[in-house]
């Protein structure tokens, strides 16, 4: 088949400068491409300076881009033009995210492994070292940071269309399309709806000074996640599954969404790992033993923790509570305290030393290495 030059500029939309927050195509990067009858392509890649910091990534993450539509070969010559960013400049800027010291996505594969259970609780574990955390509930269609923490007011909404976020328990400011919208009724909108109301989200919301912002991905790759990833400067990202075969698939979807936009993965967090029986106190394995040690292996992403179903946190959605403030002393929320740590000292290190993306993330759960657990 042969490539056309709308396929290659759409393809490459998902490369996105994370100082300008917007894409390379956007910001009129990408130019001169040609393709040959044998689709050979080349095109020049103009940045706004010789050395600039990205050029490694962007140079490699639309080499695999390009060879990926079927590309018989691909040669990039980069350039520079110092003007090129300041006449394309998106219309948002990112203003109010300017004293937010750390953002950290959430996100999933698929719907149904307790994704926002942990992203709350990972919220008010961070929030219980003594820091200043918010988090954005990106989900429009489904939101459930309002009934996490038991939120029954609407944030402020300024005579400037800005947005002050709700103060919520153990000090964490959230803001979330149920906010908005009446609980009884459905969001029935159209993508491009969508993703205005996620802008709105990402630049009109005056955040103040935090120390982690963790934004709660809808499940799954699509407009809203791209919307997200291109507007909002990620400094890492978490992603949640579930022991069982099924969740290596997820697992490889939503790395390989952070990968393609060149945010870098803090590790994996095993929801669901195993049931704590009230009665006998023994751990039993629902789903499949070790999943997560075999995926976080395969991918070469560390494995941060493995939360268990203990009944006496199940309820703590439905009551508003989460299970971290409510039972601290909970298996649980001790692991909750644990992958917290660990998301602390990760993202310090992106900051000191960089961070390389995953490079491919293709086997499949028979070729995985098992281990004893």
């Amino acid at each position: 088949m042969q490539l056309t030059e709308k396929q290659i500029l759409n393809a490459l939309d998902v490369v996105v400068d994370h100082e300008l927050h917007e894409s390379i195509v956007k910001l009129g990067f990408v130019r001169n491409i040609k393709i040959s009858d044998d689709n050979d392509v080349t095109f020049d890649l103009f940045l706004t300076k010789p050395d600039c910091p990205s050029k490694a990534r962007f140079k490699k993450q639309c080499e695999k881009i390009i060879l990926g539509l079927g590309a018989s070969s691909i040669k990039i010559t980069p350039k520079a033009d110092p003007k090129a960013s300041k006449q394309q400049q998106p219309a948002f800027n990112n203003a109010f995210l300017e004293e937010v010291s750390n953002i950290v996505g959430v996100a999933s594969g698929k719907g149904g492994v307790g994704k926002s259970m942990v992203t709350a609780n990972l919220a008010m574990a961070l929030s219980l070292t003594g820091a200043k955390v918010g988090i954005l509930d990106a989900d429009i269609y489904g939101p459930s940071m309002g009934l996490m923490f038991g939120i029954q007011k609407a944030p402020v909404v300024h005579d400037d269309r800005t947005i002050s976020p709700v103060l919520a328990k153990g000090g964490v400011s959230i803001v979330s399309m149920c906010m908005f919208a009446d609980p009884s009724q459905a969001t029935i909108w159209r993508g491009p709806m969508v993703s205005q109301m996620i802008q709105n989200f990402v630049h009109r919301v005056r955040w103040g000074k935090l120390d982690y912002l963790l934004i709660d991905f809808p499940p799954g790759t699509g407009d809203i996640q791209l919307t997200l990833t291109q507007n909002c400067p990620l400094t890492g990202s978490v992603v949640v599954t579930t022991p069982q075969e099924v969740a290596l698939a997820d697992c490889r979807k939503g790395l390989s969404m952070f990968d393609s936009v060149g945010v870098p993965v803090v590790g994996i967090v095993e929801n669901m790992s195993y049931f704590i029986c009230d009665k006998c106190k023994k751990a039993h394995y629902i789903f499949r033993q070790g999943g997560g040690e075999r995926i976080a292996k395969s991918l070469g992403v560390p494995l941060l923790g493995k939360i268990p179903l203990e009944p006496a946190l199940a309820d703590c959605g439905d009551l508003g509570i989460p299970g971290v403030l409510r039972y601290p002393n909970a298996v649980s929320s001790k692991e909750f305290v644990s992958v917290a740590a660990q998301v602390i000292k990760s993202l310090a290190q992106f900051k000191a030393i960089g961070k390389s993306n995953l490079d491919h993330f293709n086997m499949e759960w028979k070729d995985i290495p098992t281990e004893e657990v």
